[in-house]
């Protein structure tokens, strides 16, 4: 199969309710599947949304602030958990097209959040991608994912995978996923700004894989609609109160090319974002560069990674 139809929904999320995110998440991969896309990425966090206030809101990282508990709080109940069956309807539209779909959530294991993208496959269980490195202020809700969630997909067509945000500039996370073969990449950003672009058309040029760069839409009137949804918090609407401006999270979702070339670029709006793949692309490309193979020095370079499970606690008997 040398044609792959692609899409990026590029969409506003509905923060902190999860069942309705889940129901318009699937809506619109039914819509991109419909318009014969067999792979649909959306951005970072789709599903509970991008926690906005920790950049925006003034305030939101003091210690013990009434807004940000009364936030992380709301997000544990809310956030999906392993085997979640709220997600059974997405992973029903995958068995039945068998389509690949790539969605951002906020998951809770045990008592702490992590930031996963999950793929949604036919036939199969969910593949997970934990975010390694919570990037500055998200440290304050997410922990750290580790190398047992370091994976690809083999579809029939070919291999993906994910990466979330600034994973893009971790040279070793990129030469573990290079090694594994992608055909395409989702890379997911809450906006795909001027240097989120450039970092997603270098992993193109660099793993010699197309790349979907998938961006959310989220304005600041979202935050208190998905706040009502959930059954409101005077501490949680005092701090998106403080928050400044309309639009905070511009879309700007692209398409990119194993040469790096930008092949489709969604504005700052909600849309969807489709193409058609060559993938013979792939190849041809790897004639100039393979930065897993012939351009690169195992003798003088050598990566391990470690794909153990780091629970933290370890019961035997």
């Amino acid at each position: 199969m040398n044609k792959l139809n692609v899409a990026i929904c590029q969409a506003a999320p509905i923060p902190l309710d999860f069942a309705g995110g889940i129901e318009r998440a699937t809506r619109l991969a039914k819509e991109a599947i419909d318009n014969g896309a067999q792979m649909v990425a959306f951005g970072e966090t789709f599903l509970g949304g991008y926690p906005l206030w920790l950049d925006e809101a003034p305030g939101a990282a003091l210690w013990d602030h009434p807004g940000t508990k009364a936030l992380h709080a709301i997000m544990l109940e809310q956030a999906i958990v392993p085997n979640d069956e709220r997600l059974l309807p997405l992973q029903e539209l995958a068995d039945e097209t068998g389509a690949c779909i790539s969605i951002g959530a906020h998951e809770r294991v045990r008592q702490s959040l992590f930031n996963n993208q999950l793929m949604f496959r036919p036939g199969e269980d969910p593949l997970p991608h934990r975010k390694l490195v919570p990037t500055h202020g998200e440290r304050l809700i997410w922990m750290r994912g580790d190398g047992s969630t370091l994976g690809v997909y083999q579809a029939e067509w070919g291999t993906v995978g994910n990466l979330i945000c600034w994973e893009h500039w971790m040279p070793l996370a990129r030469a573990a996923m290079h090694n594994l073969g992608e055909s395409v990449h989702v890379a997911a950003w809450p906006t795909v700004r001027e240097t989120y672009a450039i970092a997603s058309r270098q992993y193109a040029m660099e793993g010699r894989c197309f790349v979907l760069a998938a961006g959310l839409v989220q304005h600041r009137d979202d935050l208190f609609d998905g706040l009502e949804r959930v059954g409101g918090s005077t501490d949680a609407l005092e701090l998106f109160n403080a928050i400044e401006g309309e639009q905070l999270n511009r879309g700007g979702s692209m398409i990119i090319a194993p040469d790096a070339r930008v092949l489709a670029q969604a504005g700052e709006g909600e849309e969807m974002l489709l193409a058609e793949l060559d993938l013979s692309e792939i190849g041809q490309g790897l004639a100039s560069l393979d930065t897993d193979g012939h351009y690169s020095r195992p003798d003088v370079f050598e990566l391990n990674v470690d794909t153990r499970s780091k629970d933290g606690v370890n019961w035997r008997q």
